[in-house]
């Protein structure tokens, strides 16, 4: 069957998120208005049926499938997995898993949804650890359409082997190009250092390999006060200092709203100059909302897995599932799978062990 928007179908945990259920689906139901495809929302029909009825969506597109079980945001990851076989999670991601969706979509617990992800949906042949892939706002000084960079992994795992972050390499340049339309993306290596030997054993020979990589636009090492200067579109790390950094991204973002309220409330001068660059803040602001861009892909699996932001509002949701439908329709999953295969042909990791590179 050719892909079309129209016949993708993707499932969405509805009572996943700090926002759930109403603001999921919310974003569900404009969804089914500025999108051909399909949503299958998962989760209590009750409360899903009363917020509908106070909303405008087109029924055809639109299926519920009932489950009165949640995962909380408190829960510990791998108890509540077992424990809740039919929280409104696991049996959206059984649903892509079975064929019944293209893709899957959650703003719940981050822990749960990978371990429900990976226990249900296969990985692609060769990869053993899949990666949360985010964006991030940068100072975007390589002059890209927007101002965003990929991150990835920001907490999947903790930590990794070099296999693992060449192939989030593989994926991040993917999913660049595709995704945010980018010809031949950069790719760059968090470090403690611009030298190749930084990091100990592990990222340099990843550097080395990545250096000797065909079809890899390797520029090298960046650290930590280059990160959102935009150097690199795709910025390979592992998941504990990813995780790291955006939560520390995050952070200061809200410091700085902070601030400006501050300075709002306790100096006149201040004042006056917020409400002149009121204009420009506001445009800054929507290049670098979060809810623009709906969710980070999980990717390393043969479906496409999308986990929102925690507090994502409706809008968020949208866009989370217009990326999955996107990225199902342009097949992302296989085009990794074939970059990995291709990548695994060459055994470049075996060369470097016998030191043939």
């Amino acid at each position: 069957m050719i892909i079309t928007e129209k016949n993708i179908v993707i499932a969405v945990d509805a009572m996943g998120g700090d926002n759930a259920p109403n603001a999921i689906v919310q974003g569900a139901a404009v969804a089914t208005l500025e999108s051909p495809g399909k949503v299958i929302l998962v989760g209590d029909e009750e409360k899903i049926t009363d917020i509908l009825s106070r909303e405008t969506y087109d029924s055809d597109r639109l299926e519920i499938v009932h489950t009165d079980e949640t995962i909380d945001m408190t829960d510990m990851p791998r108890d509540a997995v077992r424990r809740k076989s039919k929280a409104s999670m696991i049996v959206a991601v059984k649903l892509c898993a079975e064929g019944r969706a293209h893709g899957v979509v959650s703003a719940g617990n981050t822990g749960a949804y990978v371990l429900a992800s990976s226990l249900h949906i296969p990985r692609i042949v060769g990869v053993s650890k899949t990666a949360i892939a985010t964006v991030y706002p940068t100072r975007n000084v390589q002059k890209r359409a927007d101002h965003f960079a990929l991150l990835l992994d920001v907490g999947a795992n903790i930590h990794c082997a070099v296999d693992d972050m060449v192939q989030f390499a593989l994926m991040g340049k993917i999913y660049a190009s595709d995704i945010k339309g980018i010809e031949d993306p950069t790719v760059a290596l968090l470090n403690i250092g611009k030298e190749s030997y930084k990091g100990g054993d592990l990222l340099s020979t990843v550097y080395r390999i990545l250096s000797n990589l065909p079809g890899v636009n390797f520029i090298g090492n960046i650290e930590g006060n280059e990160v959102m200067l935009g150097m690199s579109d795709v910025v390979v790390t592992e998941g504990y200092v990813g995780n790291i950094v955006t939560k520390m991204m995050e952070g200061m973002a809200e410091t700085a709203s902070h601030l400006g309220r501050y300075a709002f409330k306790h100096r006149l001068l201040w004042r006056l100059g917020l409400i002149a660059l009121s204009g420009g803040i506001r445009r800054l602001k929507r290049s670098t909302d979060y809810s623009e861009y709906g969710g980070a892909p999980l990717l390393g699996f043969k479906e496409i897995v999308i986990k929102a932001h925690g507090r994502s509002g409706a809008k968020a949701i949208t866009n989370a599932i217009k990326l999955a439908a996107k990225s199902h329709r342009d097949n992302i999953c296989g085009r990794i799978e074939r970059e990995i295969t291709e990548f695994e042909s060459l055994n470049i990791a075996g060369k470097f062990e016998n030191s043939s590179l």
